[in-house]
């Protein structure tokens, strides 16, 4: 669910925008001037939330990005299974298994709280409270 679209010269660094159906985070942005024929171009590069693959784009001034939905919760750890951790929401009280990224893989124990993205109906753990 995308709640707004935006032109690329009104994308900032650090905002979100949606590149190749993927959540990407600005890292770096240029725009260059308005040509003789009134065009400005802007070279993105960006970061996808999910897969942290990096993007390099150069679009013209007018191309239209959608803004993705990203939802911040809060989640307790239940169990941990591997590298599977099961987590109870702390608003709903759903609960659902995620993946523990590699570098959160020490600080994840049970009864911490998380803070969890929802990326377009996608969750991920991004940081130990």
């Amino acid at each position: 669910m995308v709640h707004k679209v935006i032109d690329a010269t009104a994308l900032h660094v650090g905002g979100y925008c949606i590149i190749d159906n993927e959540a990407c985070v600005v890292k770096s942005m240029d725009i260059s001037k308005t040509g003789k024929h009134g065009h400005a171009k802007v070279r993105l590069e960006a970061v996808g939330i999910l897969s942290e693959k990096k993007k390099v784009l150069v679009v013209p001034g007018h191309e239209r990005f959608e803004v993705p939905m990203i939802e911040k919760k809060k989640a307790q750890v239940l169990s941990i299974s591997g590298d599977n951790a099961n987590l109870m929401d702390s608003e709903s009280f759903e609960n659902f298994d995620l993946n523990i990224p590699e570098e959160l893989s020490d600080k994840i124990k049970d009864g911490v709280i998380v803070e969890y993205w929802d990326v377009e109906g996608q969750k991920i753990i991004k940081r130990a409270l």
